[in-house]
């Protein structure tokens, strides 16, 4: 319950999801969730700007928790991923490169719901910038009903076969429910500043 009262040390965190639902509603649920925590612990939202789907979900679902919401969305899929009205903030821009620079400089942390390609290519490019001393921001993966565990065997696998070092490999927190990652995200950013 204390860390409840304190809320977060994160004042804004970029959620990278689908644009879909996915086939289970363990997905919808899980977004609903990680919605709910960051009302509980007074977090904004930066997400990718989509009414539909996961981002849909969690930015309606963070939005209506009183806190603030920044969709960040390339003009070209505005046709595709705007369905409807959307909530907060909405920041249309020229392209992927300058979403995902927007993004990072947005956020102090980043978590990755289910979701596709589009998902994947911004979760391992923040995992990249990390590694590379880009930034130093913390980066989680909600492991939503194991749907992450093929993705995290492979980054053991770069491990075992020498493609990248121990270091590297605990650059990414996992999670299976949203309050857990948000707890060990926050220790985890505890430490290294206290590093």
């Amino acid at each position: 319950m204390e860390e409840e009262k304190q809320g977060s040390i994160f004042r804004r965190i970029c959620v990278f999801c689908g644009s879909s639902s996915g086939r289970r509603k363990v997905f919808s649920e899980a977004a609903i969730e990680l919605g709910d925590e960051f009302v509980k612990r007074k977090i904004e939202l930066v997400y990718g700007g989509g009414s539909v789907g996961l981002m849909g979900l969690i930015s309606k679902r963070v939005h209506e928790g009183g806190c603030n919401v920044i969709g960040v969305i390339p003009r070209a899929l505005t046709p595709n991923e705007i369905c409807g009205e959307t909530v907060g903030e909405e920041r249309v821009v020229e392209g992927m490169h300058e979403r995902k620079a927007s993004m990072q400089r947005e956020a102090e942390a980043f978590i990755a719901l289910p979701g596709g390609y589009g998902t994947m290519e911004e979760l391992l490019e923040m995992i990249t910038w990390v590694q590379l001393g880009i930034h130093n921001k913390t980066v989680g993966v909600l492991n939503v009903d194991g749907y992450y565990d093929k993705l995290l065997a492979l980054f053991d696998n770069f491990l075992e076969e020498g493609f990248i070092k121990p270091c590297a490999r605990g650059i990414v927190i996992t999670a299976p429910t949203a309050k857990e990652l948000l707890l060990k995200m926050e220790r985890y950013a505890h430490d290294s500043i206290s590093t």
